[in-house]
């Protein structure tokens, strides 16, 4: 976060209110309102005072980065927004720092996020207590507890997809120096239920699938499974697949997390071994059977899934089938044994399997336990982590239900408890007079249902160990009994008349006021589900199996250790269990955090009133705020109080110079606030009413607004200074470089002007002496041509007799060597450009150079060729070569050859190489491709056209349908003897074929082109690199040709312009003659 963005205060920034103690009006709706816009805003925690609400976002935040671990480490906790973070932070500081034992109760509805709350809680702790090998081993063993417990403990459910079937509560250990030890794990009421049978629309446990998807081949034929979830009765199918649960990926971190953990790779597969027997558990099927004495009996209809679970179990088969059909009775020294109807044999089979995963589970976390203890036996500081299910109201309450909320009001209880007594030792801790708030005591509810003599767990223990027929109807016949006067128990069958015409509760129920509202119970099961019998048959049984960990899963079947005493009921389990939770929880100091989910879609961005307002209910969080604000609802220490507010006085801003109360007393008496609504303690200032501090708000708003403009208008000043400052200063080292500037220039005019003057009279004194060597040279040259003029004049007198008689043959020589030199000079000027194409060429300037001026012309033209062929590549000289041979052929004969001068030769027209079409024509040519060209073939009969494929390779002519590609015609290169064409400006040609070859015997063919020119010039070019033979090439407008056993003439006629220019055949009717 950059350092401007730094927040100082849970009000700064702050989107509705952060801190619902500071909420005004007061009431459910704005509480609601409150939620709703700071969800809107992704903001989704809120705090009560120090208790904080998160409400599932259903998708994932930018707010759980180290980034933010390091924002809210060492902070305090109103200084940011409100985070979880800023309470793990609190309580992991108070532990550390002050030895105060640590709790952090996490309650929800399924849904909700507290397994989530509980993750990020302890990933935080993980973050900022110590480094080292032996610390990051400790925590890296009590992170990867959760995902083994959340395999084996937790299932997808109509409201969450991870939803914990049990209650984990976790000590974590810490050193003197905050750094981890261990932790315990202790669990509460896994609902064990569910292995045989779940609702519609929800999974079993995440183990059953998880083996199934994510277990190799070899892994599954050990444990005798098959990955096909349909094949086993204990798996709800319609929601097998969960989206976006990798169940196989899932699997393979459950292993590595059980490694990390410390299990053993034979505890492993013991595990594992179990986890099979008892899904294959729920695929044994009874049927009846009728015995002599008239008494009704069952049998497994196929043994084969009782034979492999036997062999997984180490168990003999006859021992097991037998437990499965017989129950064993003692009594003193009696044994009584009866016979099990289908039905009791069912109830058998699943009585095994849950207790058989539900031991197995203990089991899982003793074992981890044992891994993760602390090793030494220093003093340890304790903080505890509670995950445990919220209040649950659905359609159809059972015995869970009821012991959930049996709990939760436990919890509530405790949490008014611990509240008020935290707020009252701080009362007295800062010397403020403490004033009995009124609040709502849910005692009443729990003595309801704790009671030792009157509560409902007691009646059904009682109920459930009389003897007699004992149903779940005589048991609410004792509740309409014992309970029928209490404020908070209504039952149609209890003896207070104002239930009797009540149509919503049905007589087989019976309804609790809870402090989160009323929940209807159905009695259905609740005798059974208390009792939770397991024959002895099958706890002996399972002793006997060879398999170590099922062996010690079930000590009570050793025939050694009978104990004929009946084991304590589910109810009574669990009340000790709770009884010692809340004795665990009230010696430490509790952190809340109360989880709220925002819809049962489980989809973001949608808030839902009523379902976020029936949570807020039953957490009791309204009744959390008034306890709250009951006194005094904001308090501050005066450092940060005086810190925040000292600007509002003119006497504490900037600076206050003694001690932070004073300041504050100083700062209220200015501000005149009513001393009723603020106190004085001995650390903090207390402020009664919201109003109050919002108004402190407000003014500090309006003042920092204020102070935001002097500090604005005095850096301007300062900014303006600073400028005026540096322009002066910057005017000064400009003006004293502009002085040297021109300084500088005045000395380069002066040294260029006297540079100036000295080159003018160096000039006059060269130009000068210039004359004067001029001067002196006119005279030696005239001296010398007067003396050479007098020298000749003397020669030629001398010898004028000697030039008589060849005056007019030299004289005629050196006219014509004259001549010719100029002629020479002249047309070195006069040459044209080296273009070969370029005809000019300079004027004959005399009659008699007319030989000469030809000779140099074809000289010239030759040279320039030859320059101009330099200039080709291998492929130019080649095309040239082509264009050079059909100008031999076809110049001055066929009229179609000009207009092919300017076309290139190209070849390839249909690029058979490329085009998928002819994928099966380029298969079946092995041979270079020199032309490929659509041409249209003659019909012999008709004369009609008919398109053909015409190909050249280097040693055939070929041709091919166009449309299929496949060969009509294929003729080698010695075959062909002549080409025929006409000297019009047509396309059409005939290509003879030699007498008696296999390619002639339906006759030549007549063909047209439209790159006549081209394909008669490259087949000519060919025929004769391949047979050193020149191809006979006859241009005649009437030539013959052979059809089959005749020969045709075919002869050309310049037609009318009624068809155009596209040239047309047509065969003539021959007369009978």
């Amino acid at each position: 976060m950059a350092k401007m963005e730094v927040k100082t205060s849970l009000l700064d920034d702050m989107i509705g209110v952060g801190d619902m103690v500071l909420l005004e009006p007061l009431n459910e709706d704005s509480f609601i309102d409150n939620l709703k816009k700071r969800f809107d805003h992704s903001e989704v925690y809120t705090y009560i005072g120090s208790v904080v609400i998160s409400i599932n976002p259903y998708r994932p935040l930018p707010i759980y980065t180290p980034e933010k671990v390091e924002e809210y480490r060492n902070r305090n906790f109103y200084e940011l927004s409100p985070h979880i973070f800023a309470l793990s932070d609190e309580a992991y500081r108070s532990l550390r720092d002050q030895d105060k034992d640590q709790c952090i109760l996490i309650t929800g509805e399924s849904g909700a996020g507290k397994t989530e709350a509980s993750k990020l809680v302890m990933s935080y702790v993980a973050a900022v207590c110590g480094k080292g090998a032996e610390v990051n081993q400790v925590k890296e063993q009590l992170l990867q507890s959760n995902p083994v417990l959340e395999a084996f403990g937790n299932a997808k459910t109509v409201r969450n997809d991870n939803s914990s079937r049990f209650g984990k509560y976790m000590d974590i250990e810490f050193d003197f120096k905050g750094d981890p030890l261990g932790g315990v794990i202790s669990n509460y009421l896994l609902e064990k239920s569910r292995v045989v049978k779940q609702p519609r629309g929800e999974r079993n446990f995440h183990i059953f699938y998880q083996i199934l998807s994510g277990a190799s081949e070899d892994f599954l034929c050990k444990l005798k499974l098959e990955r096909d979830f349909s094949r086993y009765n204990y798996l709800g199918l319609d929601s097998a697949r969960v989206n976006g649960v990798d169940d196989a990926a899932n699997f393979r971190t459950v292993r590595n997390a059980m490694q990390i953990v410390g299990f053993m790779d034979h505890e492993t597969q013991s595990v594992f071994e179990v986890v099979a027997a008892v899904l294959k558990l729920g695929n044994i099927e009874f049927k009846p059977e009728s015995r002599v004495n008239g008494l009704d009996e069952s049998k497994i209809k196929d043994k084969n899934e009782l034979k492999e679970i036997c062999e997984l179990t180490g168990i003999d088969q006859s021992v097991l089938e037998r437990a499965f059909s017989f129950r064993t009775v003692e009594a003193k020294q009696e044994k009584v044994s009866t016979t099990l109807n289908v039905a009791q044999a069912y109830y058998a089979r699943d009585a095994l399997a849950k207790n058989l995963y539900s031991r197995l589970f203990s089991w899982l976390v003793t074992r981890i336990n044992e891994s993760i203890k602390a090793q030494t036996k220093v003093r340890k500081k304790v903080m505890g982590v509670l995950d445990i299910y919220g209040f649950e109201i659905f359609e159809d309450n059972s015995f869970e239900q009821f012991i959930i909320n049996y709990c939760n009001e436990k919890l509530q209880q405790i949490f008014i408890e611990l509240t008020l007594k935290e707020e009252q030792e701080e009362y007295i801790r800062e010397g403020i007079e403490w004033t009995h708030i009124e609040y709502f005591n849910n005692a009443i509810i729990c003595d309801l249902i704790e009671n030792n003599q009157t509560g409902i767990l007691a009646m059904l223990d009682e109920e459930c160990l009389r003897p007699g027929t004992v149903t779940d109807d005589t048991f609410l016949e004792k509740l309409n009994q014992v309970c029928a006067t209490h404020q908070h128990f209504e039952s149609r069958m209890s003896k207070c008349s104002r239930f009797l015409n009540d149509t919503s509760l049905p007589h087989s129920c019976f309804r609790i006021q809870h402090y989160a509202g009323k929940v209807m119970y159905q009695v259905e099961g609740f005798v059974d589900k208390n009792n939770d019998l397991l024959y002895r048959d099958l706890s002996q049984a399972m002793w006997k199996a060879s398999h170590a960990l099922i062996k010690a899963l079930f000590p009570e079947g050793n025939p050694a250790k009978i104990n004929l005493k009946r084991p304590p009921t589910a109810g009574s389990q669990f009340k000790a269990s709770v009884a010692t939770l809340m004795k665990n929880l009230q010696t430490k100091n509790p952190n809340y955090i109360r989880c709220i989910k925002p819809n049962d879609k489980k989809a973001a961005h949608i808030f839902n009133d009523a379902l976020v307002c029936h949570q807020i209910r039953y957490l009791g969080l309204l009744e959390n705020v008034r306890v709250r604000r009951a006194g005094y609802a904001f308090r501050q220490a005066y450092e940060p109080c005086l810190e925040r507010y000292k600007m509002l006085c003119k006497q504490t801003w900037p600076h206050w110079r003694g001690p932070a109360r004073a300041g504050v007393e100083v700062l209220f008496n200015e501000l005149e606030i009513p001393e009723e609504e603020f106190s004085f303690g001995r650390s903090k200032i207390f402020i009664r009413n919201p109003r109050t501090l919002f108004k402190l708000e407000d003014l500090r708003k309006q003042r920092l607004e204020d102070l935001a403009t002097l500090i604005e208008k005095i850096y301007r000043g300062w900014k303006c200074r600073t400028r005026f400052l540096l322009m002066k200063k910057s005017q000064i080292v400009i003006a004293a470089w502009y002085r040297r500037y021109a300084q500088q220039k005045k000395y380069q005019k002066i040294k260029s002007s006297a540079i100036i003057v000295q080159s003018y009279i160096r000039g006059w004194k060269a130009r000068k002496l210039l004359r004067e060597l001029k001067h002196q040279k006119r005279c030696n040259e005239a001296a010398t041509i007067i003396a050479a003029y007098w020298h000749g004049t003397q020669v030629r007198r001398e010898y004028r007799k000697f030039f008589r008689a060849n005056a007019g043959r030299k004289i005629y020589e050196f006219t014509l060597q004259r001549l010719m030199q100029k002629y020479f000079l002249e047309m070195k000027n006069k040459m044209p450009s080296l273009s070969p194409i370029d005809k000019n060429w300079p004027a004959r300037p005399y009659l008699f150079l007319d030989s000469t001026h030809k000779e140099l012309k074809r000289i010239f033209h030759l040279w320039r060729c030859k320059k101009y062929r330099d200039q080709f590549t291998d492929q130019q000289k080649l095309i040239y070569e082509e264009k050079l041979e059909a100008s031999e052929l076809f110049k001055d004969k066929k009229a179609l050859y000009p207009a092919s001068v300017g076309q290139p030769f190209q070849g390839a027209y249909l690029e058979i190489s490329k085009n998928p079409k002819y994928k099966k024509l380029k298969d079946a040519v092995d041979e270079k491709i020199i032309i490929a060209e659509v041409v249209n073939k003659i019909n012999r009969a008709n004369g009609k056209a008919t398109s053909r494929i015409f190909l050249l390779t280097k040693n055939n002519v070929l041709l091919a349908d166009q449309k299929s590609g496949n060969i009509k015609s294929e003729v080698p290169l010695g075959d062909v003897t002549k080409v025929s064409m006409s000297s019009q400006n047509d396309g059409f040609f005939a290509v003879h074929l030699k007498e008696g070859s296999g390619a002639a015997v339906k006759g030549d063919f007549l063909l047209s082109s439209d790159h006549l020119i081209e394909m008669a010039t490259k087949l000519y070019r060919t025929t004769l690199s391949q047979t050193k033979q020149k191809l006979n090439i006859e241009i005649s407008d009437e030539f013959l040709v052979q059809f089959r056993q005749d020969k045709v003439c075919v002869k050309f006629i310049q037609g009318s312009q009624k068809n155009g220019n596209i040239p047309t055949c047509k065969r003539k009717k021959q007369s009978a003659s």
